[in-house]
């Protein structure tokens, strides 16, 4: 297949233009479920005019049809866009990004979207998609799995559907709350996800950020301990990577500490931790939820994020060294290899 592709780019370039369009078009109208031209066209930046013509042949191959509300694809769209998946990845790069991100942070298992998340809509819900697909493939039956909260995590609960391993699976959040959107919320999240699988989720009513007085005292409860100690066991954790100083701000972080996580070099965040740009870490978030040793105890961890403006964070917590899964975007992947 990788022959016939780079034959085909030197002697029809232009075939290959033809085929990420015609690909994009679909793509895009897959995640919108029903879409306007004007709108399609402005979400790719094409003309009216160019968008129409390639519309107009895809409708003819009976991949797309139009209602008043706007276009959406036909079950033989649907079909063939799950079938060009390995092709349109070895076209785009993304194969190759995949097996050099495994190998350069030793990783079991790489996965990487086309798009860049923190300009795309679609990446956003492909990265969600992708999210999803590496948790069922790792999950088992009546398996403990934890996930931290924010945009990323709420994406991937989105797409999880019904499967035998996860339908008797227990999902628990990894931490307390943030006191931010409840949607974004790990315990909404993992509630989230057990009704869309059919699993049971457990609840942990405690806000992230805790003074030591108030961990002991939270951690006397016997439900607390009990639920905690069930988080600490996880046979996978999910989790989300952020930008230190976006998420010190979010947890609404005093003063002082953020000026010593500047000091520190504190680059990326994950769990309540933070690590600067050789991976180690320069501080952590008192907390009843998971800690770091519970991180290298389990079984499978999966760090889903993406986009360009992540790509040096994300590596960060990659030369940690206890992710065996990472789902990025193709933008976050290149800035990754940079560093």
């Amino acid at each position: 297949m990788r022959q016939i592709l780079d034959i085909q780019k030197l002697l029809l370039p232009d075939l290959t233009e033809v085929l990420k369009k015609r690909y994009t078009i679909l793509h895009h109208i897959q995640f919108s479920g029903i879409i306007g031209r004007r709108a399609l066209a402005a979400n790719l930046d094409l003309t009216e005019r160019v968008l129409r013509a390639e519309v107009d042949f895809l409708k003819e191959q009976g991949l797309l049809e139009s209602e008043s509300t706007g276009m959406m694809l036909t079950e033989s769209g649907k079909r063939l866009l799950a079938d060009m998946e390995p092709l349109i990845k070895d076209l785009l790069g993304l194969s190759d990004l995949e097996e050099q991100l495994k190998e350069r942070y030793d990783l079991d298992q790489v996965v990487v979207v086309p798009g860049d998340w923190d300009h795309s809509s679609v990446t956003k819900k492909e990265l969600g998609r992708a999210g999803a697909a590496a948790l069922r493939k790792f999950a088992t039956k009546d398996g403990v799995i934890a996930v931290t909260g924010g945009s990323t995590l709420a994406e991937i609960a989105e797409f999880m559907t019904v499967s035998s391993a996860l339908k008797g699976s227990l999902f628990v959040p990894a931490r307390g709350g943030l006191g931010e959107s409840v949607e974004l919320q790990a315990n909404t999240i993992a509630s989230t996800m057990a009704k869309k699988t059919g699993g049971q989720y457990r609840l942990l009513h405690v806000p992230d950020h805790l003074g030591e007085e108030a961990y002991q005292t939270l951690m006397q409860d016997s439900t607390i301990r009990e639920l905690v100690d069930i988080i600490r066991h996880a046979r996978i954790v999910v989790h989300g990577i952020g930008d230190a100083m976006v998420m010190a701000r979010r947890r609404k972080v005093d003063p002082q500490t953020i000026e010593g996580l500047q000091q520190e070099g504190a680059l990326a965040e994950a769990f309540g931790y933070y690590f600067d740009r050789q991976g180690k870490v320069v501080h952590r978030m008192p907390t009843v939820g998971l800690r770091i040793e519970d991180i290298q105890n389990s079984q499978v961890v999966i760090a889903v994020a993406g986009g360009r403006s992540k790509g040096e964070a994300i590596a960060s917590v990659m030369r940690y060294g206890h992710n065996d899964v990472l789902v990025t975007d193709e933008a976050a992947a290149q800035e990754i290899l940079k560093y």
